[in-house]
């Protein structure tokens, strides 16, 4: 499973460890993911989603339904 948010579309970015003498080797920056259960009230089911902490801060401002419409037209959910 990749580590993409699916409300946000965040993913893992690329970057450098930089060591005191300047030199420099690759490293990944991960996001903050979870794997948290949502109750649609709208659909009347359970659903389970890979979901950054921005995310869920974003489902929690503009609700869980606006949230999976703007994910489904942007081409973040993958389901």
């Amino acid at each position: 499973m990749s580590k993409i948010c699916q409300i946000t579309g965040k993913k893992a970015l690329s970057g450098n460890n930089v060591a005191h003498s300047n030199l420099r080797t690759k490293r990944k920056f991960n996001v903050n993911l979870f794997t948290k259960k949502f109750y649609w009230v709208e659909q009347d089911c359970w659903i389970n989603l890979n979901i950054s902490a921005a995310g869920l801060r974003l489902i929690n401002k503009i609700g869980l339904d606006a949230a999976l419409k703007n994910a489904a037209e942007k081409g973040y959910l993958n389901a």
